[in-house]
């Protein structure tokens, strides 16, 4: 229901027509299908919901049985949220394995301790009020529990859920195990694989003893400056992903190089810029998005905006962005970190030689976003300090 603006009147919705019924579920279908967020994913799950049912509020929930806990990462009217698996509606429908339907949360008796500890405490802090409710667990491909939807109050003019809701709901449940149960195997792959880049980044820079948490400092930059440049959000977070990976090239550097205190011959030099070209060949192979994203980076992060830079000599916009926000991430931290080569540099020191560098080394509009970000960057190199080790004796 809503309330009539012209005249403060309450204005009930009605129940869905079939054909209405068939064009919600096909939209929600088709957007289900295309999308592979988990929130997202779950966002439509819980509209698509809500919509059938025609409900006020609507969650699906899952079930996290290593943690013993149930949770919802987004919902109508409500933040996020982290139960004991047997907390609840929810919880007591996914341990029975059996729908509950309330027609009045204030006058049931077979739930009320639940609900008074649940959905009646919560009425009491927000001032909502909840009336009916409809609780539907839902399972995978295996017949296991995976979650359940939840759905809130019937906007409808008697405001009762029906057996043709639940009908609905259930429908919408059988629906919600299978895609998610698809959803959360590409999720549980892909932080696989981010997990793996990211050791491998770590791996690569380990070996040349630099400071632990410089790929994380490195990463957290990069997607800082790629949102200060416009990118999407998913751009920003793929660069995230990918930018520890920059020299990972270092593992086929020989020792005597790689850890040499002192400054570089020529030859030596030369043998250190093939990390670039070694990096790039270890990932430019594979059909993964990702890795084909970290070759890039490996391969063009010692690129120069001018030209001058190794190993193709790229100029300008001819280098990747993802390299050239890497670039400046790259230096930027490895100036402002112990190596055994040289002490770390002061933070103006730092920033007089990026803008000396602007347009040379670096794409100026990178250079002036690093500088409107600041703060943030900063912020992050706090965060992310390394602890040396006279500190960790004390």
């Amino acid at each position: 229901m809503s309330v009539d603006n012209d005249r403060g009147e309450l204005r009930f919705k009605h129940d869905l027509e079939p054909q209405e019924m068939l064009r919600v579920i096909f939209d929600y279908a088709a957007k289900i299908a295309n999308e592979r967020r988990l929130d997202n994913l779950l966002m439509l799950m819980a509209d698509m919901g809500r919509e059938m049912v025609v409900s006020d509020r609507c969650t699906v929930w899952l079930l996290d049985r290593q943690k013993d806990e149930i949770y919802s990462t987004v919902a109508h009217g409500v933040p996020p949220l982290r139960l004991p698996s047997m907390a609840g509606l929810v919880g007591h429908a996914i341990q029975s394995g059996q729908p509950i339907f309330i027609e009045n949360a204030y006058t049931n008796l077979e739930f009320q301790e639940v609900l008074q500890s649940g959905a009646i405490a919560v009425d009491k802090q927000t001032g909502y009020r909840t009336k009916a409710l409809m609780v539907i667990p839902f399972r995978n491909n295996q017949g296991e529990i995976m979650g359940a939807y939840q759905a809130v109050n019937k906007l409808t003019r008697d405001e009762v859920f029906s057996g043709r809701d639940l009908e609905h709901l259930t429908l919408a449940a059988a629906y919600a195990g299978k895609s998610l149960e698809s959803a959360l195997l590409t999720a549980e792959i892909e932080e696989t694989q981010k997990e793996i880049i990211f050791t491998m980044g770590a791996i690569g820079e380990s070996r040349s003893k630099e400071t632990g948490n410089h790929v994380k400092r490195v990463a957290e930059y990069s997607y800082i400056l790629a949102l200060g440049l416009g990118m999407s959000t998913d751009q920003a977070e793929l660069l995230k992903i990918v930018s520890p990976m920059h020299d990972i090239g270092k593992v086929a550097i020989p020792d005597d190089v790689l850890k040499k205190p002192g400054k570089l011959t020529e030859e030596e030099f030369a043998i250190m810029q093939t990390h670039t070209t070694i990096g790039y060949q270890l990932l430019k192979n594979s059909n993964r998005s990702l890795l084909q994203a970290a070759a890039i980076v490996a391969h063009q992060h010692h690129e120069k905006w001018n030209g001058r830079g190794y190993p193709s000599g790229l100029r300008g916009e001819d280098i990747h962005i993802f390299s050239r926000i890497t670039a400046i991430a790259d230096v930027f931290d490895a100036l402002g970190s112990e190596r055994v080569y040289k002490k770390a540099w002061e933070l103006d020191r730092i920033l007089d030689l990026l803008r000396e560098e602007r347009g040379q080394h670096f794409d100026p509009q990178l250079v002036d976003v690093f500088m409107q970000q600041l703060p943030a960057i900063l912020a992050i190199r706090e965060h992310y300090a390394d602890i040396m080790p006279e500190e960790t004796a004390s």
